[in-house]
């Protein structure tokens, strides 16, 4: 199986009533994106505002090209506390997942992710979220 071609793991807590600072507090790192429900969010075209409609805490790892899931994962836990009774505080709460975009180049590829890291989340009851964006095919270079 051929190494998926690039992932992008971001680390998502998300709710209405939840307050980033809150969560920076209690897991000891700043996020790399945060909102309160009700901001306006601006996207990338000019002039582009939405509100936001639930509160959320983001913390990204680097993007990996070829794609290392196990290592983006230990990026993101190696920055925030190993109390899993503050992870339970956090997911009794609020929607914990691990968003993990994966970016195929060609039509077969894959990945595997290590039992320790499967085990990490599980512990701190983050869900493990995949999009996976297809590549081309590699006979007549369409996409997939």
């Amino acid at each position: 199986m051929a190494q998926l071609h690039m992932s992008a793991v971001t680390l998502r807590i998300c709710g209405d009533d939840l307050i980033s600072d809150e969560i920076t507090r209690l897991l000891g790192a700043s996020p790399t994106r945060a909102q309160t429900k009700g901001d306006e969010i601006r996207g990338n075209a000019p002039g582009k505002v939405r509100i936001a409609k639930a509160g959320m805490w983001r913390l990204s790892a680097v993007d990996r090209e070829p794609e290392d899931i196990d290592g983006q994962i230990r990026e993101i836990l190696s920055l925030l506390t190993n109390d899993l009774a503050v992870w339970q505080n956090i997911t009794n709460r609020y929607r914990a997942d691990l968003f993990c975009g994966l970016f195929l180049k060609v039509s077969n590829e894959g990945l595997s992710i290590s039992a320790t890291s499967l085990e990490a989340l599980g512990a701190r009851g983050i869900e493990l979220s995949l999009d996976i964006y297809g590549g081309s095919d590699e006979e007549d270079g369409t996409s997939i």
